[in-house]
């Protein structure tokens, strides 16, 4: 424990690609049945100790699953770098320890009321957890893809309103790589070509995600992306239907062939003169 007048240490949980607990910067390690807790009372501090055991030993009854809890929470605060704070009947993290989580969430609500945050491309780009498959993990996890996907498409969004077409792309392209299939992405970077005026990068962008999309399920784009390209491509489809197809001329057509002349009579033989 800190003495008088000294700085608190500074701890900090990483759960976005992988647990790590770090206490002013060094690593401390911490057994894998006990990083289950500590990461499960990081995303849900205002869960009750009932629902803590429940998802942490839902196998086992109630009774020995806040037993189990009760022997983990002892054993994590025997620890000086102990990150628990227990207030009541709810465990949670300590006031001064920092959440990557939290950062995700901070940064989308920034973004969600029009502000551009710095990093905020890069926030939460790691899976929560990866290699962990408790229940619990898997619905945080899709949790937190969908509210990265959501904030980089608004953050794209609001690049393109003001204008900042390279910083638009970038976002929407990060987006894109999170997730191939999703058509949000491709949606904006084919609005971000045109409105930089750059048709042939739209409809290129456009036709990938289109053979893309029939190769993997077998659909077509929607309606709304098609119709981006209306305006682009309505000179083209009516050129098409004004030009008359061209005659085709075949140069390498061979002559008939001559009916071939009637043979000649073979020559009368001379009479002999006796």
């Amino acid at each position: 424990m800190p003495t008088a007048g000294e700085p608190a240490p500074r701890v900090s949980l990483h759960l976005l690609g992988g647990f790590q607990l770090l206490h002013d910067d060094t690593p401390v390690v911490v057994p894998r049945g006990l990083q289950r807790v500590i990461a499960l009372i990081g995303l849900r501090p205002a869960a009750t100790r009932s629902h803590l055991a429940g998802l942490l030993w839902s196998e086992t009854p109630e009774e020995r699953a806040l037993s189990s809890l009760r022997t983990a929470l002892w054993r994590l605060r025997q620890d000086p770098c102990c990150p628990l704070r227990t207030d009541g009947d709810t465990v949670r993290l300590g006031p001064t320890v920092r959440l990557d989580v939290d950062d995700l969430v901070e940064t989308a609500a920034l973004v969600r009321e029009g502000a551009v945050p710095r990093g905020a491309t890069g926030a939460g780009r790691h899976d929560l957890l990866p290699g962990w498959y408790d229940d619990w993990v898997l619905l945080e996890r899709e949790r937190l893809r969908q509210l990265r996907l959501h904030m980089l498409e608004e953050l794209a969004g609001n690049h393109l309103d003001a204008g900042r077409h390279g910083e638009a792309l970038e976002a929407a392209l990060e987006a894109m790589a999170a997730e191939p299939l999703r058509e949000t992405p491709h949606r904006l970077v084919v609005r971000i070509h045109l409105a930089e005026g750059n048709a042939f990068e739209a409809v290129h962008s456009f036709y990938v995600y289109r053979d893309l999309l029939l190769r993997e399920l077998r659909l077509e784009p929607s309606p709304a992306m098609t119709a981006l390209l209306d305006d682009t491509l309505a000179p083209i489809r009516r050129a098409s239907r004004s030009d008359p197809p061209p005659r085709r001329t075949d140069r390498t057509a061979k002559p008939a062939p001559r009916a071939p002349a009637a043979p000649s009579p073979p020559p009368s033989m001379p009479r002999s003169t006796r």
